[in-house]
């Protein structure tokens, strides 16, 4: 059993799968792993969801194009995440964004047919598969509520009282780069520096290389 198979026995939403049952499926091809490099497309928005995808490792990203023709992150998948299940029994079964590889990733695709087999068979998948789709559709409803709709100092400032209780300090400090960051926030590097100084300039924040000092309550 080489790497990807053992991430792949324990996928939580394959939990109540035998390791015997997970291997068949892959030999008979009804489970299939794909690889993609970084940066590389997995879905493009309108292309058609066919199958329920389980990201076994790496990092996948949803984007969207911004008015100037950029691509920004609107949300982030890790191991263990899904794709297209809450797509793949729709009547308009597509991607609604384009879907990339931010990591080099691995991902294990079921087939329609076979997960409508194993709702089936196994009752306590299907219930499992329900819990784990609702979950996962709130979370990337609530990573999209807090990218569209809101200006960069409404996100910037989430961003900023979020880290501030993680680190339980008002001066932050950046683990990641200003355009790491830009792109979580679904911003152009550029639009966040002006944004940045901006508040600065109001009063609201001082910052360096390496922190972001709050100077407001929160």
């Amino acid at each position: 059993m080489n790497q990807n198979e053992l991430l792949l026995n324990k996928a939580i939403l394959l939990q109540e799968l035998t390791s015997e049952d997970i291997s068949l499926y892959l030999k008979e091809g009804r489970f299939k792993f794909a690889s993609y490099n970084e940066n590389a497309v997995i879905h493009f928005e309108g292309e058609p969801c066919t199958t329920l995808e389980i990201i076994i490792s790496g990092e996948i990203v949803v984007e969207r194009l911004d008015e100037a023709g950029g691509l920004l992150i609107i949300a982030e998948f890790l191991s263990d995440d899904i794709l297209g299940g809450n797509l793949l029994f729709s009547k308009s079964a597509v991607f609604p964004m384009t879907i990339t590889a931010k990591k080099s990733s691995v991902i294990v695709s079921i087939e329609k047919e076979l997960l409508f087999e194993l709702f089936c068979k196994h009752p306590s998948f299907l219930r499992l598969y329900l819990e784990y789709v609702a979950d996962h559709t709130a979370i990337l409803g609530y990573k999209l509520k807090n990218h569209i709709g809101k200006s960069i100092r409404e996100n910037l400032i989430a961003f900023l009282e979020h880290e501030s209780k993680v680190q339980d300090s008002k001066r932050i400090t950046l683990t990641m780069t200003k355009k790491v960051l830009a792109e979580k926030l679904g911003v152009q590097r550029t639009s966040l520096s002006r944004e940045l100084t901006k508040m600065k300039m109001d009063g609201l924040i001082i910052f360096d290389s390496e922190s972001i000092t709050i100077l407001f309550d929160n």
